[in-house]
C-alpha cells in the first residue's frame, strides 16, 4: 500500500499556487434518501445529489497571487496536488465559490490565513497534466 508525504501537496487558486499552505482537506458527500416502504424489513436507500467542499490553511502572504484569488464570494478553478506539480501524479480539479475568508494570530505565531469552498459542480480527479 502507497503512503505519501503531506509535505509534498500544493494547492491552486486558478493559475496560481496558494503560497505558504499549512494544510488542505476535501470533503465529499452524497445526499442519501430512504426508498423504505411498508413491509419492507431493511431500510433501502438512494443516492440523490453529489457535492464537495475544501478548506486550505496558510500563513498569510499579502504579495503572493494566489492567496490574493481568493476573494469572499467569488468562483474560481481550484486544484489540490497532493504529491506534487510533476506530471502524471495525482490531482483534484473543480470549480468552486470562495465561502468564508478568516485571518488569525496571537502575540507568539505567525499570521494565519484560511480559506474555505464550495463546490460547483463535479470535483474531477485525474493527474497533473504535461
Amino acid at each position: 500500500m502507497a503512503t505519501h508525504i503531506g509535505r509534498d501537496g500544493i494547492v491552486y487558486a486558478g493559475t496560481d499556487a496558494v503560497a505558504e499552505i499549512k494544510d488542505w482537506s476535501i470533503e465529499e458527500t452524497a445526499d442519501v434518501v430512504s426508498t423504505t416502504v411498508m413491509g419492507d424489513e431493511w431500510t433501502k436507500s438512494k443516492t440523490t445529489q453529489k457535492s464537495w467542499t475544501a478548506s486550505f490553511n496558510a500563513f498569510w502572504d499579502e504579495s503572493d497571487d494566489g492567496q490574493s484569488a481568493l476573494v469572499l464570494g467569488s468562483s474560481i478553478t481550484v486544484k489540490f496536488q497532493p504529491q506534487g506539480d510533476t506530471t502524471g501524479l495525482a490531482e483534484w480539479t473543480g470549480t468552486a465559490i470562495i465561502n468564508q475568508v478568516s485571518k488569525s494570530g496571537d502575540m507568539a505565531g505567525i499570521i494565519e490565513a484560511s480559506f474555505s469552498v464550495t463546490g460547483v459542480g463535479a470535483l474531477n480527479y485525474g493527474s497533473v497534466p504535461a
